[in-house]
């Protein structure tokens, strides 16, 4: 089990349902919030709002939700100014972790950052610290009963994309950061809308850790990932069979 991607698998979240939902909620009217000040409010018209309205939907926020973000952000009285911030460092047993964040005060941020990263046996580093050891791409997957293996590789060809992996459970298209928008509405065109579609960094190198080393450093992705003010957390850790299977009893 490799990667930020399965955590959740293995955490058990506390706190209650409507919580966590007010928290996703929040994340993602950040996100429509700052794609809808970058571009034009019309979601035909800016790829990254359609994108944001995309993760609505799979949080299954209210429509008048996502339009009162849209029409707040795009007011002229528009409130809250979100940035985009990455922040680099190290977990133990030198995990690579890598965190995006929009926030209203930096300062806050990344003190918050900074003192979870300590708590839990890490230190947070410069920028581009450890994002050598990720490969930041676009991803689109789709389920694999909307084509076959060859259907898709040659739309994914098509429309730019870098590889494609098929398999039983369906396909997952991989292509370049700057290729992510065009890629995903080439097929989305052709077979609709996808199951995920985000740009991600992807590990290319992996650091193993026994039981210990990730009770440890899931309790720092799990509390990084709780703050409101970050979007995602990536790591570059991989969980022997055993290991994972004992976490998630």
């Amino acid at each position: 089990m490799a990667g930020h991607s399965q955590f959740k698998n293995i955490m058990h979240r506390k706190g209650a349902q409507d919580a966590r939902r007010a928290k996703q909620f929040a994340k993602v009217i950040r996100e429509i919030t700052v794609a809808a000040r970058s571009g034009l409010p019309d979601p035909a018209s800016n790829a990254r709002l359609r994108a944001a309205m995309w993760a609505a939907q799979k949080v299954n926020m209210p429509k008048d939700t996502v339009e009162r973000a849209i029409k707040k952000a795009s007011g002229a009285t528009a409130g809250d100014d979100y940035v985009e911030v990455r922040y680099e460092g190290y977990g133990i047993a030198g995990v690579a972790v890598i965190v995006e964040a929009l926030t209203d005060n930096r300062n806050r941020t990344a003190s918050d950052v900074r003192a979870a990263f300590s708590k839990h046996g890490g230190s947070l580093g410069e920028t581009n610290s450890v994002s050598f050891m990720f490969d930041h791409i676009g991803i689109v997957s789709y389920p694999a009963s909307v084509a076959s293996e060859d259907e898709m590789l040659e739309a994914a060809i098509e429309a730019g994309a870098d590889n494609v992996s098929s398999s039983a459970e369906g396909h997952e298209i991989t292509c370049a950061i700057e290729a992510f928008f065009g890629v995903r509405d080439a097929l989305e065109a052709r077979f609709g809308q996808p199951e995920i579609a985000k740009l991600d960094w992807r590990p290319n190198v992996l650091v193993t850790l026994d039981e210990e080393k990730a009770v440890s450093l899931l309790k720092l992705i799990d509390v990084l990932d709780e703050n409101d003010d970050v979007q995602a957390v990536y790591a570059n850790f991989d969980l022997p069979d055993a290991v994972a299977e004992k976490l998630s009893a």
